[in-house]
């Protein structure tokens, strides 16, 4: 079977994806444990398994016996990893395909900094070719970091499409919520626009951000906090709880952020 996509960039740094690992572990860990299968994929690792060596251990903190199957399009990339391999990590060359041994389904693909490249219209497909492959109850996560993995935004979808949209970053280096956008995932980033409700989101963001300046002197992370409950406070549909807060996280409905009608995400 013909490798579906491009090769990538390719740029990797260990603990790039450190925020995105612990929030899988954390959210998606009931359906890790309950799985008859806890087959994760790394999607498009890059020229170096880093990232996919560091999520085989995040998830075996959850269940024990998970395994991680780095893809990689490019076969060049795939041969520096072999040596890496061992029980519970195997990498493949594939693409969006995620060609797996004897037709496994994942019960998690991560596609990290993947789609960067790709056209928003391109988005769908990709998604909807991915959830394809996803094992009853799976996740796919796909998102977008910077180079050392302080600044993060990620989609999360299930078989039935996308759920939530996930902001993560380092408290200490933000000046203000909306220095996120950058790193928003392909589905969102051109939608960073007035009259997009991401867009509204990351306004109303920036606005609690402002209001909450007064408690800078206990810290960014109590700022943070403050922040959130007051977008929550103001309707905006956000899933999780003061304990992802304190991690620099906060996590909205998907339903909430979606492009606007002339986008075909």
């Amino acid at each position: 079977m013909r490798a579906v996509g491009v090769v990538t960039r390719g740029t990797t740094n260990p603990n790039r994806l450190r925020r995105m690992d612990r929030w899988i572990a954390a959210t998606h860990g009931v359906e890790l444990r309950r799985a008859a299968d806890p087959l994760a994929v790394d999607l498009g690792y890059g020229a170096a398994p880093w990232t996919a060596v560091e999520l085989l251990g995040r998830l075996r903190r959850v269940r024990p016996d998970a395994e991680v199957v780095g893809v990689e399009i490019d076969p060049e990339r795939v041969a520096a990893a072999l040596p890496y391999a061992r029980e519970g990590l195997g990498f493949v060359r594939g693409g969006f395909e995620v060609p797996l041994p004897g037709g496994r389904r994942p019960v998690l693909i991560r596609a990290a900094n993947v789609l960067r490249q790709y056209a928003e219209g391109d988005v769908p497909a990709v998604w909807a070719r991915l959830m394809a492959r996803l094992a009853p109850g799976g996740l796919l996560v796909e998102g977008t970091c910077d180079e050392i993995g302080r600044r993060h935004v990620w989609v999360a979808l299930g078989p039935e499409g996308p759920r939530t949209v996930t902001f993560a970053t380092r408290l200490g280096s933000l000046e203000r919520p909306s220095d996120l956008a950058e790193r928003l995932p392909k589905a969102l980033i051109h939608r960073n626009v007035p009259g997009e409700p991401v867009h509204a989101f990351l306004t109303a963001f920036d606005r609690a951000w402002a209001a909450a300046s007064p408690l800078s002197a206990l810290g960014a992370r109590q700022r943070w906090i403050a922040a959130v409950r007051a977008l929550r406070a103001e309707g905006w549909p956000v899933t999780d709880g003061p304990g992802r807060w304190r991690q620099g996280e906060v996590t909205v409905a998907w339903e909430a952020l979606r492009p606007g009608p002339a986008s075909s995400a």
